[in-house]
């Protein structure tokens, strides 16, 4: 009999990946799906016939209970959030809400209608924020630099709660920024990619980005995902950092994606634009994922390089077809 599996946030950029790689393992699908008054479903348009939508919010403990009874899961995957830095200084109070808040919603909504299921928490590197060690392991502190950051860090601790509290198998995954050409096109990656392709069709002569200097470590989506299939996959629940241990700065990742266009960066890049500063900043984030490598087996495919070449390769096939972008 085939596993079950139920994701939040299946329409976003992790939850398409997921999807996709679930299929593939012969499970039954389910996604929970907002409603809203424009339907996005670009990032699994070409699977949607293959899974069971499921009408939910993270606002809303009621729909959550309801899709855990409709769906009876194994493993349930929640990666449902007001996940953009930035919008979270504009909007913390929702997205405390969502991002902080859902965690336990759902974590209960578990409790009480499929306690066996294995649960997997969407934690992040922005948790650690203002580093306390570099690189960052699962044993460093968290100090995180944003409403969204201090919010993961709320979820990421009620799991381990609900964990010892309630004798859930219920795990976070630190992941490290991952991209893909799936990427939200308001994240910087995506906004490098995406625009080095406009300038190099001609469509725009300027990119405006902030602060050059930050780094970032940064893999590829596809890869990740794996890595949460694996954390569930144990006799124990623990939580993994998920990282390639390499750092990067805005500025290389510019000069990567440029280069490959044949472009002057120079010429066409403005950088420490004031409309793109925080009132927080996050200089510097790499991790060790040394753990996931000996518990799980669990190592990257792909390179930085390879990445931003595809996220380039995928923006100037859609640009130059005119078709939808994410």
């Amino acid at each position: 009999m085939a596993k079950r599996a139920l994701i939040t946030g299946i329409t976003g950029q992790d939850g398409s990946y997921l999807a996709e790689f679930l299929l593939e393992q012969g499970y039954e699908v389910f996604g929970l799906v907002r409603r809203t008054s424009t339907i996005n479903f670009g990032r699994i348009h070409h699977i949607q016939d293959r899974i069971n939508l499921i009408p939910g919010d993270m606002l809303d403990q009621t729909s959550l209970q309801e899709a855990i009874h409709t769906s009876q899961p194994d493993e349930v995957y929640n990666l449902a959030a007001q996940s953009f830095v930035g919008t979270s200084w504009q909007q913390p109070t929702l997205t405390g809400n969502v991002t902080a808040l859902g965690v336990t919603r759902i974590l209960d909504a578990i409790r009480h209608a499929k306690s066996d299921a294995r649960f997997y928490q969407a934690s992040s590197s922005e948790m650690f924020g203002k580093v306390r060690e570099t690189p960052q392991r699962e044993t460093t502190p968290f100090y995180p630099r944003s409403p969204y950051g201090v919010a993961k860090v709320y979820g990421h601790w009620n799991t381990v709660n609900y964990r010892e509290s309630y004798d859930m198998f219920a795990v976070s995954g630190i992941l490290f920024n991952h991209e893909s050409p799936r990427r939200g096109i308001e994240f910087v990656t995506r906004k490098i990619t995406w625009n080095a392709a406009r300038i190099s069709l001609g469509q725009i002569d300027k990119l405006y980005l902030g602060n050059p200097d930050s780094r970032r470590d940064w893999g590829f989506a596809g890869d990740y995902v794996r890595a949460m299939w694996m954390m569930l996959q144990q006799d124990e629940p623990e939580d993994f950092v998920i990282a390639t241990g390499e750092t990067h700065s805005v500025r290389e990742f510019v000069d990567v994606a440029f280069e490959a266009l044949n472009l002057s960066v120079e010429d066409h890049v403005v950088f420490n634009d004031p409309r793109y500063t925080r009132p927080a900043e996050v200089d510097l984030l790499v991790g060790d994922s040394t753990k996931a490598g000996q518990k799980l087996g669990w190592e990257p495919n792909n390179s930085f390089r390879e990445m931003v070449h595809g996220m380039l390769e995928a923006d100037i096939k859609a640009l130059t077809e005119g078709t939808r972008t994410f």
